[in-house]
């Protein structure tokens, strides 16, 4: 059985995301892992997925919580985002004797994320997943909403469910152990929520310390996404939002898929051309504030290669969004060429 838990000092943000049946909390709150026993049912068996660049005793702390756990390492990086890494998760549960009643759990960054909610949704039609992300860009954009998937055939995200959490305990002490570039990826997300959703964010992030308000710009972050994903649970409309910067972003992304960039550094460069004349200046010195935005040498063609095969274009067309003013934004349909024209342009300035 898991060891009680003694009760914590502070109890967790709740971030309540209404989907009907599968709705669920996200919990937010700094040393949550250590306290996992009280917020998730562990007494069962749980297959915990985690990566080699994550600290080995975050999986650790969160096994000795459990009734009886296995934790599967995957190798660190996207190319553990695959239908192999998948097999080995279902394999393992099968070899294990795990049922429906048991569950998996997430405890890396959104590749693990990803891959470890894939897994959930398929063993047995579907088993519980819970998702403990420690990266920033995870935590504020990944870790919830239902998306999961593997790479296939160098196509990202190509092949996966929507399998909604049981439950996310975000955990802002484990990013103390991350370098500079993997929190600057993470804030290209909340720059990407804040341009769209939410003008007083961006201008948290444009005027003030980082750092000192990383909680708060995590919960804001979490509420946005929390909104959209009531409003759209399948990306139907307006869930689209939250793509923005990534038709570019994940065609720079798979044009240098073995060089050493982070996908947030990607939607980075994405969003830049998506974003109005009048506030490109602005987007670029918030960027350069949290780390991102330093230019790449582009391979044109391989990006454009990349977009025609996203998953979110339908034929040579792509529905981008559009920012003229922080807060607000537009939904359109462009011609994959044209995108890639307009970004061309505007990254080649």
């Amino acid at each position: 059985m898991p060891k009680p838990m003694p009760m914590p000092a502070t109890m967790p943000v709740p971030i309540s995301v209404n989907l009907g049946p599968d709705s669920y909390d996200v919990l937010v709150k700094r040393g949550i892992l250590a306290e996992a026993g009280r917020y998730l049912n562990l007494a069962r068996r749980v297959l915990i997925v985690t990566d080699s660049g994550v600290p080995a005793r975050y999986a650790e702390t969160l096994a000795g919580q459990c009734g009886e756990s296995v934790i599967v390492t995957v190798p660190a990086g996207e190319a553990s985002k695959s239908i192999e890494s998948f097999t080995l998760l279902l394999r393992t549960m099968l070899r294990r004797g795990f049922s429906r009643k048991d569950c998996v759990a997430a405890v890396g960054g959104g590749m693990v994320g990803d891959l470890a909610g894939f897994a959930a949704s398929a063993y047995m039609r579907g088993i519980d997943f819970y998702n403990i992300p420690t990266t920033l860009l995870s935590q504020i954009d990944s870790s919830f909403g239902g998306k999961t998937a593997v790479n296939f055939e160098g196509v990202k995200n190509i092949v996966g469910a929507f399998w909604q959490p049981r439950r996310v305990l975000i955990d802002p002490d484990l990013l103390k152990t991350l370098p500079p570039r993997q929190i600057s990826s993470g804030l290209a997300e909340a720059v990407k929520m804040a341009l769209t959703c939410d003008r007083e964010l961006f201008e948290l992030l444009e005027k003030e310390d980082i750092t000192v308000n990383l909680d708060q710009i995590i919960v804001r972050s979490l509420r946005i996404k929390k909104s959209v994903v009531e409003q759209d649970e399948r990306e139907a409309g307006l869930r689209r939002i939250l793509n923005f910067g990534h038709t570019v972003g994940h065609g720079i992304e798979s044009s240098l898929e073995m060089t050493d960039i982070y996908h947030g550094e990607c939607v980075a460069l994405g969003m830049i051309p998506m974003c109005g004349e009048q506030l490109r200046p602005r987007v670029k010195k918030v960027l350069l504030k949290c780390g991102l935005g330093r230019p790449v040498r582009y391979d044109w063609e391989k990006i454009t290669e990349a977009a025609l095969h996203d998953k979110k274009s339908d034929g040579d067309t792509v529905t981008v969004t559009i920012v003229s003013e922080p807060g607000s934004f537009e939904l359109k349909e462009m011609k994959c060429l044209e995108v890639i024209r307009q970004a061309r342009v505007c990254l080649e300035e």
